[in-house]
């Protein structure tokens, strides 16, 4: 009789179910989980264990709300570099991760080098990151900004 083997990267009905619970609550006991998903326990302890090692699921984490922080100005900056060669993107890279206000930074193909997306108390607060932090970084060109007058949507959807 051959041996069926899932291949490793693929994920079905069930996977997808599992992380979608997870997505909704992190917080569900493995026997709640399981009786959603419509598993037995030891079944969907397996497949959440090879979730995660398979990197499908990398942590899981509390999500905090950034105005009972006081943290509630988002604004996103776009910078343009006066190189982009590798050198000068690991050493704008290393740099801007040491900056606790940047919450994302992504490198983007574009008009711009770089989106960041900076979270502070106010609008005087994102000024100083800006003029003191941001644009001091290696090999910042320009920044331009946009500030959000309204979250619609944040996060990543289910799969």
């Amino acid at each position: 009789m051959a041996t069926i083997r899932r291949q490793v990267g693929e994920i079905d009905a069930f996977d997808s179910r599992i992380i979608e619970i997870l997505r909704q609550d992190g917080r569900i006991s493995v026997t709640d989980l399981a009786a959603r998903v419509g598993l037995s326990k030891t079944p969907c302890q397996l497949r959440l264990r090879r979730l995660i090692d398979e990197g499908y699921i990398e942590g899981f984490a509390a999500i905090l709300n950034p105005a009972k922080f006081g943290l509630d100005h988002v604004a996103f900056a776009e910078v343009k570099l006066t190189s982009t060669q590798e050198d000068a993107l690991r050493h704008f890279n290393d740099a801007v991760k040491k900056i606790k206000e940047v919450e994302e930074c992504h490198l983007i193909a574009g008009r711009f080098d770089y989106l960041l997306k900076i979270r502070t108390p106010d609008i005087r607060r994102y000024r100083h990151v800006l003029g003191e932090r941001i644009s001091s970084l290696p090999f910042v060109a320009s920044t331009s900004t946009s500030v959000v007058m309204e979250t619609v949507k944040e996060g990543w959807s289910s799969v």
